[in-house]
């Protein structure tokens, strides 16, 4: 009888064992878990706060900065200097920039890829004494035109084959690629036209006796002539046109702002001296 009772006590003893190791182990669980839980919540917080000081950060980034299109080949409207991107264009779109409180980034491509790159996104807007043409019109917004220009003949200075516009018929001419240069020359009868990407190469070619003349703009073919006393320009133009700012057609805040500042520094003076910077005084 009291073996018995020593037997039932041992075995509500290791009941009553196993009930509070149980327990036990059932509150360190929960603990873990509790601690895994607030541990895990904690760190989704920092990690999501990181993640939204990242994204803002790169939203303002975005925001700071606005893309202007060019062709670094054409001075004095952008030329590269100290390996830098001046020029007259270049500083009329740091007034557009500092109109909208952001900075300027400048990207040098070809001229004839420009108007993929507006369309693309790849930048905001085009400045590269590019003219506005009715086929251009139709891929992009024209700004108000901020600059008549006109397109000029380059010859040697012992030339006796090219003295005026009508000898540049059946003849070889050089052109920058995809410029109204090239487009007008392409509408000369018999004539064999050259496409460089700049105009300079042109020149060169002309200088080495490969072609008999080159078309291009009159300012940067002043610029040429200035460089090498081995090329005239004729007196003569081939034709007149109108420099106005590019953007893409779906960006109408933007083309809004930079018609304002055209007409604000052609209003307070500020075309003028830029002007006088690039090309001298007006005669």
């Amino acid at each position: 009888m009291k073996k018995k009772i020593i037997s039932i006590s041992l075995l509500l003893i290791l009941a009553l064992s196993m009930t509070l190791f149980a327990g036990c182990g059932k509150k360190d669980t929960k603990t873990t878990s509790d601690d895994t839980y607030n541990n895990v919540d904690a760190d989704k917080g920092d990690k999501e706060e990181g993640n939204t000081e990242d994204k803002d950060t790169s939203k303002e980034d975005d925001k700071k900065v606005i893309v202007m299109g060019t062709n670094a080949e054409f001075p004095p409207f952008e030329y590269i200097e100290a390996n830098e991107v001046v020029g007259f264009d270049v500083d009329i779109s740091k007034k557009i920039a500092e109109k909208l409180g952001l900075e300027l980034k400048v990207e040098n491509m070809q001229f004839a890829s420009l108007t993929a790159a507006l369309q693309t996104g790849k930048v905001d807007f085009v400045a590269a004494g590019m003219t506005n043409t009715p086929e251009r019109a139709e891929e992009v917004n024209f700004s108000e035109d901020y600059f008549t220009a006109s397109q000029v003949i380059i010859v040697k200075k012992d030339s006796d084959t090219v003295k005026s516009k009508e000898d540049l018929v059946g003849k070889k001419i050089g052109v920058q690629l995809g410029t109204t240069g090239e487009i007008e020359s392409k509408e000369i009868e018999g004539a064999t036209v050259e496409s460089y990407d700049a105009g300079y190469s042109a020149v060169m070619s002309l200088v080495n006796g490969k072609l008999d003349a080159v078309v291009i703009d009159q300012k940067p073919a002043e610029k040429f002539v200035e460089q090498n006393d081995k090329i005239v320009i004729l007196d003569e133009e081939l034709t007149k046109e109108n420099y106005a700012i590019a953007v893409n057609k779906e960006n109408e805040e933007l083309l809004k702002t930079i018609n304002e500042v055209i007409k604000e520094i052609q209003e307070n003076g500020e075309y003028d001296a830029l002007y006088e910077k690039y090309f001298g005084k007006e005669e």
